[in-house]
């Protein structure tokens, strides 16, 4: 039987995909296969385009290729890349394409996919319709590549990001870590509306925010500005106000692109028409998937219904299933947004009075849950921050498992499976990930065919190759099939991606090699190149090895790690002076109030360091705000040694058994802004009723009489509560004191980045910290004491080196609302 002529016009995600299916179903033994891309590639993963511009994945990754040329060429498919299809016709049955080209078909399936949405707005395009130079959408390899090349080009760009969904976001965080200074403005009153409700946005503007990204919500962007060569300028608002800018990127949404087939005369609505069976209307040979697709009067732009969408064409083309149907999809999105884990499903919230509606709401840690049930049924789930639950939530709106009848326990593990025991009780549909369509039974499957590791899973899958969120599930699924068989993944240990080396394997390398700046590392010791997750835990290494002799380069290092101070989320900046154990004076008091009304601080509030904190300081005046305050810095910007924490000790307190303000002045005087994985905090306290709150700090120091003093370490009080575990019982305060630094230094030295030493001290084992610290069991402390010594003696006041700015940008204004600037609108 001679083969049929299968056409696809479109070679992105769903038509790629589709074809995939079509082949496993033997498809290759039924059609002779012929695919349209206009893009020069083969099909990739636009989800990974916001790594791409994070520098976390390269163009030319493995990752970033779905199926790259090989695999045409491999399956006998026939790819015209570069080329567009310009018209079909239906009775003469053939396309043809921008090229010239005539391709006959015998079936055709559309999946054009959608196009970047661009309102109207003045000043966004040229003359002949082509987009302000500075002007890109977020949608292609082409976009994401001239947007990267812009950022690079200078330290100083400024970019202004259209739109604050979740490709906005994506566009926004992808440039700041490319040292880019981005604000985001969205129409509507919050982040991510179309997942989030007020709350939910709430919460992650905070987040977003405390990235260093400025966000302005409730602003109509009317235009696009211009300088006199043509560039852009900034963007007008409704309002009249304006932000400047450099670059404009617009994420505003994007549109099925339905030209092809309206030209061609099949039925457009929104999107293109399609029965059960993703047949187009009227047409017997004629079928649609994807973006484009319009099902039921829905247009689906996540990529979970497109897997579902191309199985069933796959089925009813080829003949395996002849009667599959697709009944739309019950959308459940679980994903990282910016750094952030978001998971959300069904309605955002009640819509009639007998609707149940849970919700815990807690922005001080950046969490929000919220769930709604209707006749005992889930209809609705949304989770930012905390998504440990989303497994069971996912199940159970897909009514796989029965509710709990104490509904909150739907948002924490109260009886409801938890998130160890989640992966064994999911059922083998459930789509783990979303962004590759990858089941819990097609990774079973996979264990069950070799594959013992999860690196060697995702690698096979795709399952975790998109935005990530998945990664832990697909782990805890993997473990749960591979069972004794697991093998550990070698990059486990690693300290940084990019870079096979353990940390303590890695420092030495550094030290042996001189190595002291960012590039000079990844040059060295990445075999891979630069990865753009590696660049800020490098930099604090590089602190911790050299102190202030490593070599300081743009993009390295967080905004507040560049200017010394705590970004907020108005774009203005939190400065915490020094105040050792928490005591100051009449003097300091009275410059800390002068320096407050000459530079209009808004708000002045003590913290629970006991310090005081000046906030609302704009970027420019960093530098003068230091000068006058005549203060060190406390650090409550950094990733480093932060506070002590005292009581009043023997001086006042008639319960005092040990002078607790002095041990805690003398501790911070000599660790005072010593670089580290994550934050220290400290206490010491005079007596065990343990008023500075000693037991749950990273260090604490009780008085406990006769002039001993416990030391308890890896205690937090925050999103996380631990008591801090004993380590050890001083006889002195300079005991403690030495106990302290050989503590701070191992950790220094053995931590991973941003592993608080609440989850550093239970993964190393207080007997084992014992072992080597205070019983010196491995000979290790000398070494440590004299690395410790010598970052002592390298301190050095970052609010005393305000000579020269370190790059143009880094004490310039964030970007402002200003009154619209007469620039000329071309």
């Amino acid at each position: 039987m001679p083969k049929r002529k299968l056409v696809v016009v479109g070679n992105g995600m769903a038509g790629a995909r589709t074809v995939e299916e079509i082949l496993a179903r033997g498809g290759a033994d039924l059609f002779d296969v012929t695919m349209i891309g206009d893009e020069p590639y083969g099909n990739y993963n636009r989800i990974m385009l916001s790594h791409v511009l994070s520098g976390e994945t390269a163009l030319d990754d493995d990752d970033l290729m779905l199926n790259p040329m090989a695999w045409y060429r491999e399956n006998d498919v026939t790819l015209y890349s570069g080329d567009s299809a310009d018209a079909i016709d239906r009775f003469a049955k053939t396309v043809t394409c921008a090229s010239g080209r005539l391709i006959a078909f015998d079936v055709l399936i559309v999946a054009t996919g959608s196009n970047t949405f661009f309102p109207n707005m003045d000043g966004l395009r040229e003359p002949d319709g082509r987009l302000a130079r500075g002007v890109f959408g977020f949608r292609t390899i082409e976009d994401t590549n001239g947007m990267l090349q812009m950022a690079t080009a200078r330290d100083d760009v400024r970019a202004v990001v259209i739109g604050g969904g979740l490709l906005g976001l994506e566009a926004a965080y992808g440039l700041k870590t490319q040292g880019v200074e981005v604000d985001v403005v969205h129409s509507p009153g919050h982040l991510m509306n179309q997942q989030l409700d007020e709350r939910g946005g709430r919460v992650l503007r905070n987040k977003i925010e405390e990235l260093g990204v400025g966000v302005h919500t409730g602003k109509r962007t009317t235009a696009v500005l211009r300088n006199d060569d043509g560039t852009v300028a900034g963007v007008g608002f409704a309002d009249d106000q304006s932000l400047p800018g450099d670059m404009i990127v617009v994420t505003a949404g994007i549109r099925p692109n339905v030209d092809l087939a309206r030209r061609a005369g099949l039925v457009v609505e929104r999107g293109i028409v399609v029965d059960d069976q993703m047949r187009c209307e009227d047409e017997g040979f004629i079928f649609a998937v994807g973006e484009c697709a319009q099902h039921r009067s829905e247009v689906y732009g996540l990529v979970a219904p497109l897997w579902e969408q191309a199985v069933v064409l796959a089925d009813v083309i080829t003949g395996a299933n002849p009667d599959a149907e697709y009944h739309g999809s019950r959308l459940t999105t679980k994903l990282k947004v910016a750094g952030v884990d978001v998971a959300a499903m069904g309605v955002k919230g009640p819509e009639r009075d007998d609707d149940e509606f849970v919700q815990f709401y807690e922005p001080r840690s950046g969490t929000y849950k919220s769930v709604v049930v209707r006749d005992n049924k889930l209809i609705g789930a949304m989770l930012l921050g905390d998504i440990s639950k989303a497994n069971f939530l996912t199940q159970a709106f897909d009514e796989k498992v029965p509710l709990p009848d104490e509904r909150i326990s739907m948002l924490f593990d109260m009886g409801t499976p938890s998130t160890a025991t989640g992966a064994a009780e999911l059922a083998d549909d459930v789509q783990v990930c979303n962004c590759n369509g990858v089941t819990k039974g097609d990774i079973v499957g996979c264990v069950r065919g070799g594959c013992t590791s999860v690196s060697e899973v995702c690698a096979t899958t795709r399952a975790g190759k998109g935005c990530g969120s998945c990664k832990p599930l697909v782990a805890d699924i993997v473990e749960f099939a591979a069972g004794d068989a697991l093998t550990a993944d070698v990059s486990a240990d690693w300290y940084v991606p990019a870079i096979p080396l353990t940390k303590p394997e890695l420092i030495d390398a550094i030290r042996r090699q001189d190595l002291r700046s960012v590039s000079d590392v990844f040059v060295a010791l990445a075999p891979g190149g630069e990865d753009a997750s590696a660049k800020m835990p490098l930099a604090s290494l590089l602190r911790v090895v050299w102190g202030a002799d490593w070599k300081r380069e743009p993009g390295a290092l967080f905004v507040n790690d560049r200017v010394h101070a705590n970004i907020q989320r108005d774009g203005t900046f939190s400065v915490v002076p020094q105040m050792k154990g928490g005591v100051t004076s009449p003097q300091q008091l009275r410059r800390i109030a002068d320096v407050a009304e000459k530079y209009d601080i808004p708000m002045i509030k003590a913290t629970g360091g006991q310090r005081i904190d000046l906030l609302g300081v704009k970027k420019e005046d960093l530098p003068k705000v230091w000068q006058d305050l005549d203060m060190p810095s406390g650090y409550a910007y950094g990733k480093s040694f932060r506070t002590v924490k005292t009581c009043v000790g023997t001086d006042y307190c008639r319960f005092g058994l040990g002078d607790s303000t002095q041990l805690g002045i003398d501790i911070e005087t000599r660790y005072q802004g010593l670089e580290s994985p994550a934050k220290l905090k400290l206490a010491v306290t005079g007596c065990p009723r343990n008023c500075a709150e000693a037991l749950c700090k990273d260090f604490g120091v009780v008085a406990v009489g006769d002039g001993r003093w416990e030391i308890y370490v890896g205690g937090a009080a925050g999103a996380h509560i631990r008591k801090g575990d004993l380590l050890a019982t001083a006889e002195s305060p300079d005991e403690v004191i030495r106990l302290c630094g050989i503590f701070i230094q191992y950790y220094r030295e053995q931590g991973k980045w941003l592993e608080r030493t609440y989850a550093w001290v239970p993964r190393v084992g207080i007997e084992e910290l014992r072992a080597i610290i205070v019983d010196d069991r491995d000979g290790l402390v000398a070494g440590l004491q004299e690395r410790i010594d010598e970052a002592v003696a390298g301190y050095v006041d970052p609010w005393l080196d305000r000579e020269e700015p370190k790059s143009p940008a880094q004490f310039t204004p964030s970007l402002p609302l200003l009154p619209l600037p007469r620039v000329p609108v071309r």
